[in-house]
């Protein structure tokens, strides 16, 4: 019953329930960005939940544009706090610089899983039941469509197949092998 008996449960618990709630902001703030339908029942459940929150920042932080600035910052902070705790638990050094890109990193990893998992999503629910209309539906088609629609500009016509879903997943799996190491080295290096 070393120190590991606490600390392990208390990593996973903070690990899970930040993760679950920077999940539903950063939801939030993309389906806000992709003009996803409001009065969907996902979009509403996720305004309830991170509108408290959001309401505070929201004194202090204008938008820029359609971009949610309060969104960004309090994904960031929560992501900061959650990494903080956690190597706090772990008696792991670390600076602020390297904590900060840490967090990033994780949110720029996550920010790009949704898109992954939410095209393959998409790809399935159109074979499996094409046509039908669900809230799940709307708002795959909401978060994916100017991924896929800008994907279709450039690709052939191929007897009636889609090929975007492939193209984009590729892209997207590209990305974080392009993007998420030169962070990590970053945050190594600084730390």
């Amino acid at each position: 019953m070393g120190s590991t008996y606490l600390t392990d449960p208390a990593i996973f618990l903070i690990d899970t329930l930040s993760s679950l709630y920077i999940l539903a902001v950063v939801l939030r703030f993309l389906l806000q960005w992709c003009g996803a339908d409001y009065y969907n029942p996902i979009a509403q459940f996720l305004v309830k939940a991170t509108h408290p929150p959001l309401r505070f920042l929201r004194r202090f932080v204008p938008p820029i544009g359609k971009i949610d600035t309060s969104s960004i910052i309090l994904a960031l902070s929560l992501q900061i706090l959650a990494d903080f705790s956690i190597l706090m638990l772990k008696s792991i050094e670390f600076s602020l610089g390297a904590l900060t890109i840490l967090s990033i990193t994780q949110l720029v990893s996550l920010l790009i899983n949704i898109f992954i998992f939410a095209v393959f999503a998409r790809a399935l629910l159109s074979w499996l039941s094409p046509g039908t209309f669900s809230a799940a539906s709307s708002i795959l088609y909401s978060l994916t469509e100017p991924l896929l629609g800008t994907c279709r500009k450039f690709m052939p016509d191929i007897g009636g197949v889609d090929l975007s879903p492939l193209v984009v997943l590729l892209f997207l799996q590209l990305a974080k092998m392009v993007i998420l190491p030169p962070l990590h080295e970053l945050a190594s290096l600084i730390g």
